[in-house]
């Protein structure tokens, strides 16, 4: 985007120049801060640790899969293990991982605005955020959680330990802090956008955080209402999930799907945009079809509220309901599949630099394509019917949220984080931190689609000798997936001391972000800039020399 800024925009005394980072010391600074990237900031601290946390949880599972026995841990410590892995992934990492980092950190900037509409509910939501997260640390400490994240009754309700009551109220806090955020971007992006930001000139990360907020403010009651009568039952004894009681424990799955399928999308919408950033930068040209892949964010928001269904066709539910969700399953694949040609088409071409994001962004695609194909054999009833229940489900599941969204995830924070820190990283270092973590994902939960297909129950950790093998395996590239994730904290952290400074657009990319120092200043803009042109025009020649000169030295080839 060339965009037109004041010819003030960039501070020029020293004063002007401090930047968010140092606009103001100390810690009672950043924990009452109501500036949007000191609260981004704030909540990439508080999920890396979280997903610390998930990612020992999910070795100790590899490891005791390493033996049919599972003489590693006891049956009840296995529970606890794979729920505290579940429930700490999917709650406080992979659905605040991007929207709650990179959109607060840059949606303001995006849009030309000075922060957030509402920045005090900003600070409020990472709060609220960390209480529901605490509170989940406690229950582990006092015994831990043995019903998986998804609570299922009558199991929650009835036979699980009373520590599931601490996890329930933890996941019903938390997703106030997912409605807070959903309501805050809404406004922000709808009142706050800069003179000529229209919807057409905004970047299409911009319109997949839109489609991401307004699931977040629809379906998260639902869950929230879901676990409350969950835990009125429990506590109260009323009849609502127990049919000794006169309640039907299928009406649990209905109201905990019915959120936790748009939950998918809330995963994985923000990573799409994420990827046309990263994609349109490494190529270096307008993007394909940009209405396309707007439009798509929005139609895979609504449709993905009516393909629930298809997480019960084992449930009993009439075999003509199973048909129409199993077509609408299939619908929800297209808009998804308009992205990936839209990507695909983008790079067709393109001045291709095969830097640290650009690895990641590909990353994301081969490993979403083949979640995204497992899916559609998973809403075909027959063949749902014979890997119900089992290891298919889980890579299938794996490959969506974690290979995808993970990879989005590690993709946007080497690509903004020179913007982040103002200090550029070892580009080499990246590169192989990416081949690391796509190679180890692949030897980790490839093996498992072969596992389910032959018939391996999932939630088990002792199995035939016979599926030995496939989890020796799994579990040596659950070691290498280990190592991948940790490289890049060592390579990024040392970037923050010997990091050569970075200029205000190293990537030679376009968008608002780009126009402002790195890091910027508090608050983005001294002046409103004036959007004067469409989105994603190239060329633009980056202010790194060495970047600039790879790319001469790509063109010339």
């Amino acid at each position: 985007m060339n965009e037109r800024t004041s010819q003030d925009a960039i501070p020029n005394t020293v004063e002007e120049r401090a930047s968010y980072l140092n606009a103001s010391q100390g810690l009672k600074s950043w924990l009452l801060t109501t500036d949007h990237k000191r609260i981004g900031l704030l909540y990439l601290f508080s999920i890396t640790f979280f997903f610390v946390i998930g990612g020992s949880a999910a070795s100790l599972i590899r490891l005791d899969l390493l033996t049919p026995a599972g003489d590693l841990l006891s049956n009840d410590g296995y529970d606890r293990a794979f729920s505290l892995h579940g429930i700490v992934m999917v709650w406080f990492f992979l659905i605040p991982s991007i929207p709650n980092v990179f959109g607060n950190f840059l949606i303001p900037m995006m849009i030309g605005a000075r922060d957030v509409a509402f920045p005090r509910l900003n600070l409020a939501s990472w709060y609220v955020f960390l209480v529901g997260g605490c509170i989940t640390l406690l229950v582990v400490v006092m015994g831990g959680v043995d019903t998986g994240w998804t609570f299922y009754t009558p199991y929650s309700s009835t036979y699980s330990n009373g520590y599931v009551i601490g996890a329930l109220a933890a996941v019903f806090i938390s997703g106030f802090s997912s409605i807070m955020t959903g309501l805050n971007f809404i406004v922000t992006i709808h009142k706050l956008r800069a003179p000529g930001m229209t919807w057409g000139r905004l970047p299409l990360f911009v319109w997949s955080h839109y489609a991401t907020s307004v699931i977040f403010v629809l379906a998260t009651p639902i869950l929230s209402i879901t676990l409350l009568l969950l835990a009125l039952e429990r506590i109260f004894g009323i009849g609502i999930f127990d049919p000794n009681m006169g309640g039907d424990p299928l009406l649990f799955q209905h109201l905990f799907w019915f959120y936790s399928h748009p939950a998918v999308y809330i995963m994985i919408l923000p990573a799409m945009g994420v990827i046309t950033e990263l994609i349109t930068a490494a190529a270096h040209k307008r993007v394909f079809g940009y209405w396309f892949i707007a439009y798509s964010s929005i139609a895979i928001a609504v449709i993905g509220f009516l393909v629930w269904g298809h997480h019960m066709f084992v449930s009993g539910q009439s075999p003509y309901a199973s048909e129409i969700f199993s077509f609408l399953s299939i619908v929800v694949a297209v808009p998804s599949a308009i992205k990936v040609y839209n990507w695909t088409a983008t790079l067709h071409k393109g001045e291709i630099l095969l830097d640290g994001p650009f690895l990641y962004a590909m990353a994301f695609i081969g490993l979403f394509v083949v979640g995204g194909l497992t899916g559609l054999m998973l809403a075909m009833l027959a063949i749902d019917i014979h890997v119900h229940d089992t290891y298919f489900v889980v890579a299938h599941f794996h490959y969506i949220m974690v290979g995808g969204t993970v990879s989005a995830f590690f993709g946007a924070l080497h690509y903004w984080w020179p913007k982040i820190t103002g200090r550029l990283y070892n580009d080499t270092w990246a590169r192989i931190g990416a081949i690391t973590i796509f190679a180890g994902f692949n030897m980790t939960f490839f093996p498992q689609f072969l596992l389910g297909y032959e018939g391996m129950p999932r939630r088990y950790h002792v199995y035939a000798p016979e599926f030995q093998v496939l989890n020796v395996m799994s579990s040596i590239g659950a070691s290498i997936l280990a190592v991948g994730y940790v490289f890049p904290m060592i390579y990024l952290l040392w970037s923050l001391r010997y990091g050569r400074p970075a200029g205000p657009n190293p990537w030679g990319a376009t968008g608002l972000e780009w126009s402002v120092p790195s890091p910027p200043p508090e608050h983005n803009f001294t002046e409103v800039p004036l959007v004067d042109a469409e989105p994603y025009c190239y060329p633009v020649e980056p202010d790194d020399p060495d970047r600039s000169e790879r790319r001469e030295e790509a063109i010339h080839e």
